[in-house]
């Protein structure tokens, strides 16, 4: 690749890292909020669950206005949401600051520096046969992040208490005033004889879009992503803690998932060069429903917590890649932004689900022993919907 898509590329993975890797320590702070502040896990599960929500409901946005404008401006914007998200609750810990830091401005945050915005980008400034590769690396950067910021944000706590590690998070914030100037500043070149729709031609892209039965089923796959993750990201530190495991094993299987899916994401890109992006997304998910299964069905232990964070972290992010290929293949890159953030919105609604039902499930029960096997019933039915697609007969005009 040409220097300056290397550019592109390394901006995009360091975007991603900064928002996914923020919103990856939420979970830290569910118990540390109820000593301190006396704020119950439903509470903060709820707002972990708005927050997937309005990611969702922002990322088309986002991601149209990337495609229109640059992915840079949107990105930077993003971030300033973002800090300003982390801060309230900092300065107010209380359960209103949170829901609306932590669930509204932090989900538009992400939605405009994460993932789904800066892909296009990154789909954009590389050649087409080298796209799988360049997509892997820039999701990857959210596990860089998920990695360094755990143990940082464990730190704070520890040090400092909740309000301290908020006001960490959000000063990392400041690092893309350097990244998004370098990610896609001006306004994408159109592809020849296409357009990107902007915000007004939404409304009938995601329309068509979805009338497509392929990728309603790829959406389909989608939502069992999203609620899968959530769940884990929020409560599986809490689950350990409950099952009397260390507290800084929550911390350690963070950690592992975040170091892990680094090459796990770039293998995943690779092989969307390869075979049908779908095909391998089924097999995704059928890796983590098996995983699923066997930490469900075993004792609890440390050895198994941490066997169990590698191989999830190892394909924990390797749909984004994947998806965004599959999209690509069948509608192009010139609505990539567009097109994967209506993908996108069943994604998160899987986590709003996800996060909030795991909350309610731990506060009435007191453990998370009943919703395991609502994780393996989603997980199939993500199996089936990839596997049921069709191979695209070319990408849409």
């Amino acid at each position: 690749m040409p220097a300056a898509a290397w550019i592109v590329v390394l901006s995009a993975a360091a975007s991603v890292s900064l928002s996914l890797g923020a919103r990856q320590t939420f979970g830290l702070f569910l118990l540390p909020l109820g000593v301190e502040h006396g704020i119950s896990a439903t509470v903060l599960g709820a707002s972990v669950a708005v927050h997937n929500l309005i990611w969702g409901l922002g990322q088309p946005i986002a991601g149209a206005m990337a495609d229109r404008f640059g992915a840079g401006r949107v990105a930077l914007t993003g971030a300033g949401i973002y800090a300003i998200g982390l801060l309230l609750p900092a300065f107010f810990p209380t359960p209103v600051a949170l829901f609306v830091g932590i669930g509204v401005l932090t989900g538009l945050g992400t939605a405009a520096a994460g993932a789904g915005t800066v892909l296009g980008a990154v789909a954009r400034a590389v050649p087409e046969h080298r796209r799988g590769d360049a997509l892997g690396l820039a999701s990857a950067g959210g596990s860089v992040g998920q990695a360094a910021m755990v143990p940082f944000a464990q730190w704070g706590i520890e040090t400092g208490g909740t309000s301290f590690a908020f006001t960490l998070l959000a000063a990392t914030m400041a690092l893309a005033l350097v990244i998004c100037p370098r990610l896609e500043w001006r306004a994408p070149l159109r592809v020849p004889g296409r357009a990107p729709v902007g915000l007004a031609g939404l409304p009938a892209l995601a329309r068509r879009a979805l009338a497509d039965r392929d990728f309603a089923l790829l959406t389909l796959g989608f939502f069992a992503c999203g609620f899968q993750l959530a769940f884990l990201t929020v409560h599986l530190p809490a689950h350990l803690a409950l099952c009397g495991l260390p507290t800084g094993l929550g911390v350690t299987a963070l950690m592992l998932i975040g170091l892990f899916n680094i090459p796990g994401s770039w293998l995943c890109g690779r092989i969307g060069n390869v075979i049908r992006p779908e095909i391998a997304l089924g097999a995704i998910y059928l890796a983590r429903t098996v995983c699923i299964a066997i930490f469900a069905a075993t004792v609890p232990s440390e050895w198994g917590t941490m066997i169990f964070a590698a191989a999830m972290g190892f394909i924990w992010l390797g749909t984004i890649p994947l998806t965004s290929a599959a999209i690509a293949r069948r509608f192009g890159v010139a609505d990539l932004g567009s097109l994967y953030g209506v993908c996108f919105l069943s994604h998160q609604i899987g986590g709003f689900i996800g996060a909030g039902a795991g909350a309610m499930v731990v506060d009435a029960t007191g453990s998370y022993a009943a919703f395991w096997p609502v994780m393996l019933m989603v997980g199939l039915v993500a199996i089936a919907s990839n596997w049921a697609t069709r191979a695209p007969r070319g990408a849409v005009a």
